[in-house]
């Protein structure tokens, strides 16, 4: 099999070879059945490591284009079966939010969806979590027996410890930032990084710019501090940069939030022209800018650097962190804060926390110096890339042909957008009824409204997703087919979970 590889592209090796594997097999060079060859053979005439051709083929066995059979080797599938359509038709209306200052209840959102995610033969797709890796408690034992006893014992430093701080700057050049272990401060997850960046930044009645939908707990932090929120609505490309500037100019905010990779809710990627023009435009009205990057490394391709990476003035605050890629209860985030930013918000994190759990950060640590991290982000990727896989199908079979949805390229989530007249809370509800929890669009607007909507997990079994999808697209058929009757004397039916 000729395969010519561009040693000097900044497109990886790995993608290099999916690619090209992909167009022998569309164009007849290789068919259906045919065996692909052995992982080894193929890294010796390639002179590459064989875990780069291993990547390649998951990401092909994940696209549904080759099979692996146990002993025997990758094989090409039937190329009769039809493809998933990977085109997003995600064209929402561009209305600007701007909320009644008011607070939103953060527990209310939130509680419900982890009380789904706790009862049993519940599928919940409102919420989006990594699979825990099977060796992770092989690796905190392991972590915790090489250091001293005294770990138990004394107060760490605020901004962390500087080994994991040195492994995250250097895992953190991988994606095109480079920075200095200076830079970087360890927080409990991402949440309290939101939260210290935003008390530093945002003062009661500051008028701070989102993107209209956006993460919930970004919007209830603001409230709670007095803010005055902007939802700038979201298009195919990312935030409407032409209305950006509009309310920058007239509003003067303090902050620009945004998500600029595997957002959410929409699980949309900005390229790298986007990210050039917000800096700039933030550059010009000289509003620093929070780029939360919660969902970093579960890319299925090459993303472009984060705008951190163009930042040479220090308006941008980055932050990560190993919730979404590790696992949540080890709480373990990070933020990039450069120039004079830096000491103030140390001090700010002593007046929440001493510091970060030292247990949490050599579990983290060993796993970033064995290497176990690496292996874990492809896996995850693999399992990640074939579960959107089979949701996109899903959802081509069975929703209705009005419902439009962004096509992620890495990530937990996708968006679908629904009919404006649907009664979405009734859906939500029956739907819940027969164990599917679902998260919908008021949770992640400004005024708690925004248009008919929802955020589905794609981070689930494959039986799940398959079951789920037809359960609600039974629903909005239903609801679409009866010509919305009866909504306008809707009562809410009312669940618990």
């Amino acid at each position: 099999m000729n395969i010519l590889l561009e040693r000097q592209s900044r497109k990886p090796i790995y993608l290099q070879i999916r690619d090209r594997i992909n167009r022998l097999i569309k164009s007849g060079a290789l068919k259906s059945g045919d065996r692909l060859p052995s992982i080894r053979s193929l890294a010796e005439s390639l002179q590459v490591n064989k875990l780069t051709i291993i990547e390649a083929y998951n990401l092909l066995e994940a696209d549904g284009i080759v099979t692996a059979r146990q002993g025997s080797g990758y094989f090409v599938n039937n190329l009769s079966i039809k493809s998933t359509n990977l085109e997003s038709t995600f064209a929402p209306a561009q209305n600007v939010m701007i909320p009644e200052p008011g607070k939103c209840s953060f527990y209310d959102t939130y509680i419900p969806i982890k009380q789904a995610q706790a009862q049993p033969g519940m599928i919940n797709f409102g919420y989006g979590s990594p699979r825990p890796p099977k060796d992770i408690t092989l690796i905190a034992r392991r972590a915790l027996r090489q250091e001293d006893a005294d770990v138990f014992c004394p107060y760490d430093l605020p901004q962390g410890q500087l080994t994991l701080c040195r492994q995250i700057a250097q895992m953190l050049v991988h994606q095109g930032l480079e920075v200095f272990p200076e830079d970087l401060i360890i927080t409990n997850g991402s949440q309290q990084g939101l939260s210290l960046a935003m008390n530093y930044y945002v003062k009661p009645g500051d008028w701070v710019i989102v993107e209209a939908p956006t993460y919930y707990g970004a919007i209830s932090i603001l409230e709670n501090l007095g803010a005055r929120i902007i939802g700038i609505p979201m298009t195919a490309e990312g935030m409407n940069l032409d209305l950006l500037e509009q309310y920058l100019h007239s509003h003067r905010p303090k902050l620009i939030y945004t998500i600029t990779t595997f957002h959410n809710p929409t699980g949309l990627t900005t390229a790298q022209v986007h990210r050039q023009q917000l800096l700039a435009l933030a550059e010009k009205y000289n509003c620093p800018i929070l780029e939360d990057n919660a969902y970093e490394g579960l890319n299925f391709e090459p993303v472009p650097p984060p705008i951190k990476a163009l930042d040479k003035n220090d308006i941008v605050t980055y932050l990560g962190t190993f919730s979404k890629t590790l696992m949540p209860g080890l709480r373990v985030g990070y933020m990039v804060v450069t120039g004079n930013n830096y000491q103030t918000i140390i001090e700010q994190k002593l007046l929440y926390d001493f510091h970060t759990s030292s247990i949490s950060q050599i579990i983290v640590s060993e796993y970033l110096a064995s290497g176990h991290y690496r292996r874990h982000l492809n896996k995850l990727r693999t399992d990640n890339l074939q579960s959107r896989h089979v949701m996109l199908q899903a959802l081509e079979r069975y929703f209705p042909e009005e419902a439009r949805w962004t096509v992620p390229t890495g990530g937990l989530f996708l968006w679908v957008q629904l009919p404006d007249d649907l009664p979405i809370q009734r859906i939500r509800s029956e739907a819940l009824a027969q164990n599917v929890y679902l998260a919908c669009h008021s949770a992640f607007f400004p005024d708690k409204q925004g248009y008919p909507a929802m955020r589905l997990a794609f981070c689930l079994p494959q039986e799940d997703i398959e079951q789920g999808i037809s359960i609600v697209g039974k629903l909005l058929k239903r609801y679409i087919s009866k010509g919305h009757e009866q909504i306008s004397n809707y009562q809410p039916l009312a669940y618990s979970i």
